[in-house]
Protein backbone atom coordinates (compact mmCIF):
# COMPACT_ATOMS: atom_id res chain seq x y z
CA UNK A 1 0.00 0.00 0.00
CA UNK A 2 1.32 3.43 -0.95
CA UNK A 3 1.11 5.54 2.21
CA UNK A 4 2.17 9.15 2.66
CA UNK A 5 2.51 10.89 6.01
CA UNK A 6 2.20 14.64 6.42
CA UNK A 7 0.87 17.25 8.87
CA UNK A 8 -2.90 17.27 9.21
CA UNK A 9 -4.78 20.05 7.47
CA UNK A 10 -7.74 21.82 9.07
CA UNK A 11 -10.15 20.19 6.60
CA UNK A 12 -9.07 16.79 8.01
CA UNK A 13 -9.41 17.59 11.71
CA UNK A 14 -13.01 16.47 12.09
CA UNK A 15 -12.51 13.25 10.12
CA UNK A 16 -9.34 12.39 12.04
CA UNK A 17 -11.18 13.02 15.31
CA UNK A 18 -13.85 10.57 14.19
CA UNK A 19 -11.32 7.93 13.10
CA UNK A 20 -9.54 8.25 16.43
CA UNK A 21 -12.77 8.09 18.41
CA UNK A 22 -14.02 5.06 16.49
CA UNK A 23 -10.69 3.26 16.86
CA UNK A 24 -10.73 3.68 20.64
CA UNK A 25 -14.42 2.82 20.95
CA UNK A 26 -14.25 -0.08 18.50
CA UNK A 27 -11.32 -1.64 20.33
CA UNK A 28 -13.07 -1.29 23.68
CA UNK A 29 -10.35 0.97 25.07
CA UNK A 30 -12.63 3.43 26.83
CA UNK A 31 -14.01 2.34 30.19
CA UNK A 32 -17.18 4.39 29.83
CA UNK A 33 -17.83 3.72 26.15
CA UNK A 34 -19.57 6.53 24.28
CA UNK A 35 -19.82 8.50 27.56
CA UNK A 36 -16.09 8.39 28.29
CA UNK A 37 -14.65 11.86 29.05
CA UNK A 38 -11.46 11.04 27.07
CA UNK A 39 -13.52 11.21 23.86
CA UNK A 40 -13.37 15.00 24.07
CA UNK A 41 -9.57 14.90 23.83
CA UNK A 42 -9.65 12.32 21.04
CA UNK A 43 -11.90 14.59 19.00
CA UNK A 44 -9.92 17.78 19.79
CA UNK A 45 -7.66 17.51 16.74
CA UNK A 46 -7.72 21.27 16.10
CA UNK A 47 -6.50 21.96 19.64
CA UNK A 48 -3.82 19.26 19.42
CA UNK A 49 -2.63 20.64 16.07
CA UNK A 50 -2.20 24.09 17.65
CA UNK A 51 -0.05 22.71 20.48
CA UNK A 52 1.67 19.63 18.96
CA UNK A 53 2.26 18.01 15.56
CA UNK A 54 -0.72 16.06 14.31
CA UNK A 55 0.29 13.80 11.45
CA UNK A 56 -1.99 11.97 9.06
CA UNK A 57 -1.54 8.92 6.86
CA UNK A 58 -3.06 9.09 3.38
CA UNK A 59 -3.38 6.50 0.64
CA UNK A 60 -2.38 7.14 -2.99
CA UNK A 61 -5.81 8.68 -3.65
CA UNK A 62 -5.51 11.07 -0.71
CA UNK A 63 -7.95 9.17 1.53
CA UNK A 64 -7.37 9.63 5.24
CA UNK A 65 -6.26 6.35 6.83
CA UNK A 66 -5.25 7.42 10.33
CA UNK A 67 -3.17 9.75 12.40
CA UNK A 68 -0.99 10.34 15.41
CA UNK A 69 0.01 13.24 17.64
CA UNK A 70 3.78 13.76 17.82
CA UNK A 71 4.76 15.57 21.00
CA UNK A 72 8.08 17.42 21.02
CA UNK A 73 9.90 18.00 24.32
CA UNK A 74 8.23 20.68 26.39
CA UNK A 75 4.81 20.36 24.73
CA UNK A 76 1.72 20.60 26.94
CA UNK A 77 0.61 17.30 25.35
CA UNK A 78 3.44 15.34 26.97
CA UNK A 79 2.19 12.77 29.46
CA UNK A 80 5.34 10.90 30.43
CA UNK A 81 8.17 12.41 28.37
CA UNK A 82 11.16 13.85 30.17
CA UNK A 83 12.88 17.06 29.12
CA UNK A 84 15.00 15.25 26.52
CA UNK A 85 12.30 12.92 25.19
CA UNK A 86 9.68 13.10 22.48
CA UNK A 87 6.38 11.27 22.82
CA UNK A 88 3.55 10.19 20.60
CA UNK A 89 -0.09 9.81 21.49
CA UNK A 90 -3.48 8.96 20.08
CA UNK A 91 -2.23 6.69 17.33
CA UNK A 92 -5.30 5.55 15.40
CA UNK A 93 -5.96 3.79 12.11
CA UNK A 94 -9.30 3.54 10.35
CA UNK A 95 -10.86 0.09 10.67
CA UNK A 96 -10.83 -0.16 6.85
CA UNK A 97 -7.07 0.46 6.71
CA UNK A 98 -5.87 -1.86 9.45
CA UNK A 99 -3.32 -4.52 8.69
CA UNK A 100 -1.75 -2.51 5.86
CA UNK A 101 1.20 -0.95 7.69
CA UNK A 102 -0.44 2.40 8.39
CA UNK A 103 0.19 2.35 12.13
CA UNK A 104 3.80 1.34 11.64
CA UNK A 105 4.32 4.10 9.06
CA UNK A 106 2.97 6.67 11.51
CA UNK A 107 5.22 5.40 14.32
CA UNK A 108 8.27 5.39 12.02
CA UNK A 109 7.56 9.01 11.11
CA UNK A 110 7.45 9.94 14.80
CA UNK A 111 10.78 8.17 15.33
CA UNK A 112 12.32 10.05 12.38
CA UNK A 113 11.11 13.38 13.79
CA UNK A 114 12.56 12.58 17.21
CA UNK A 115 15.90 11.52 15.69
CA UNK A 116 16.08 14.75 13.69
CA UNK A 117 15.46 16.93 16.76
CA UNK A 118 18.45 18.31 18.66
CA UNK A 119 18.91 17.02 22.19
CA UNK A 120 16.29 14.27 22.06
CA UNK A 121 17.58 11.04 23.60
CA UNK A 122 14.49 8.89 23.18
CA UNK A 123 10.84 8.64 22.30
CA UNK A 124 8.20 7.33 24.70
CA UNK A 125 4.57 6.31 24.67
CA UNK A 126 1.77 5.09 26.89
CA UNK A 127 -0.55 2.31 25.81
CA UNK A 128 -3.42 0.27 27.16
CA UNK A 129 -2.64 -3.34 28.08
CA UNK A 130 -5.23 -4.51 25.52
CA UNK A 131 -3.50 -2.85 22.56
CA UNK A 132 -1.56 -5.99 21.70
CA UNK A 133 -1.27 -5.25 17.97
CA UNK A 134 0.29 -1.89 18.73
CA UNK A 135 2.65 -3.48 21.25
CA UNK A 136 3.93 -5.80 18.50
CA UNK A 137 4.67 -2.79 16.27
CA UNK A 138 6.50 -0.99 19.06
CA UNK A 139 8.67 -4.01 19.89
CA UNK A 140 9.42 -4.67 16.21
CA UNK A 141 10.67 -1.08 15.91
CA UNK A 142 12.95 -1.43 18.93
CA UNK A 143 10.86 0.03 21.75
CA UNK A 144 11.30 -1.63 25.13
CA UNK A 145 8.87 -1.80 28.03
CA UNK A 146 9.55 0.62 30.85
CA UNK A 147 7.36 -0.74 33.66
CA UNK A 148 8.87 1.68 36.16
CA UNK A 149 7.08 4.46 34.23
CA UNK A 150 3.66 2.77 33.99
CA UNK A 151 0.96 5.05 35.34
CA UNK A 152 -2.73 5.54 36.03
CA UNK A 153 -4.18 8.77 34.59
CA UNK A 154 -7.55 7.93 36.14
CA UNK A 155 -8.56 5.53 38.90
CA UNK A 156 -8.86 2.08 37.37
CA UNK A 157 -7.05 3.00 34.12
CA UNK A 158 -3.55 1.56 34.08
CA UNK A 159 -1.27 2.39 31.15
CA UNK A 160 1.89 0.60 30.09
CA UNK A 161 4.88 2.54 28.81
CA UNK A 162 7.52 1.92 26.15
CA UNK A 163 10.69 3.80 25.20
CA UNK A 164 13.01 3.80 22.21
CA UNK A 165 16.57 4.97 22.83
CA UNK A 166 17.71 7.18 19.93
Amino acid sequence: MDISIRPARPAQFEDLGEITTQAYLGDGLLDYGAEDPYLEQLRAVERRAAEADVLVALDADGRLLGGVTYVAPGSPWADIAGDDEAEFRMLAVSSKARGRGVGEALVRTCIERARAADGVSGIVLSTAPAMLGAHRIYRRLGFVRTPERDWCPLPGLSLLTFRLEL
